[in-house]
Formats: C-alpha cells, sequence, structure tokens
C-alpha cells in the first residue's frame, strides 16, 4: 500500500522543533498592530484647519434652541467672574455679560418665530 507523505518543509515555513525567525515575527507583528492600532483616516469632506463644525442638515429650531442654551451657559460663567473682579474688569466683564444677554434674547425672538414641527 502506498502512504502519501508531505513534502518537507521550505526555509520560510518554520519546522515544529525549529523557532521563528525573529525578524519575519516582528514584521508581522508590526503589520497587525499598526493595522488595528493605526486606521489610515477615511477621506473626509471637512476642512482640516476647522476643528469644530455643524453637522449639515440640522433644522434651524435645534441650531437656535442650543445657541440660546450655550448663551445661557457664557452669561452664567462671565455673571460669576464680574462678581470676583473689581474696578475697570469688572466693568469689562459686565458688559460681556449684557452683550451675551442681548444675544439671548435675540435667539430666544428667532427661535420664537421658527414654526415648530
Amino acid at each position: 500500500m502506498f502512504k502519501v507523505t508531505p513534502n518537507p518543509p521550505s526555509n520560510d515555513q518554520p519546522s515544529p522543533g525549529k523557532p521563528l525567525d525573529s525578524k519575519a515575527f516582528d514584521k508581522a507583528t508590526e503589520r497587525a498592530l499598526d493595522y488595528y492600532l493605526k486606521p489610515k483616516p477615511s477621506k473626509s469632506e471637512a476642512d482640516p484647519s476647522q476643528i469644530f463644525a455643524v453637522v449639515n442638515g440640522v433644522d434651524t429650531e435645534c441650531l437656535l434652541a442650543n445657541l440660546s442654551e450655550t448663551l445661557a451657559s457664557a452669561n452664567a460663567m462671565v455673571s460669576d467672574l464680574a462678581f470676583e473682579l473689581d474696578g475697570a474688569r469688572r466693568h469689562v466683564a459686565l458688559g460681556i455679560q449684557q452683550l451675551i444677554e442681548l444675544s439671548g434674547l435675540l435667539a430666544n425672538r428667532a427661535l420664537d418665530n421658527v414654526d415648530p414641527r
């Protein structure tokens, strides 16, 4: 009876008793780690110099509501700061607070004018 025997291992395939080539193992490890830990950036339509962006397609009501909340937060922060300051610095902070408050009033009026969906 004829028994099939496997071909002897080639030089690039390790035999069971032979250790792996450390350079080849290091290259394979580096490729695997780079694949998972350093993914290639996908092509983006965003301007790379622009860090913050508003997503296209957001309705006006949502934008105005977020603007109003942001201005209210800024108003609270400047108000706290103004009461810790004295003299001219306090007047500057209160002036900034007044501008923020006026902007908030404008945003709220625009929000009132938007047709709810």
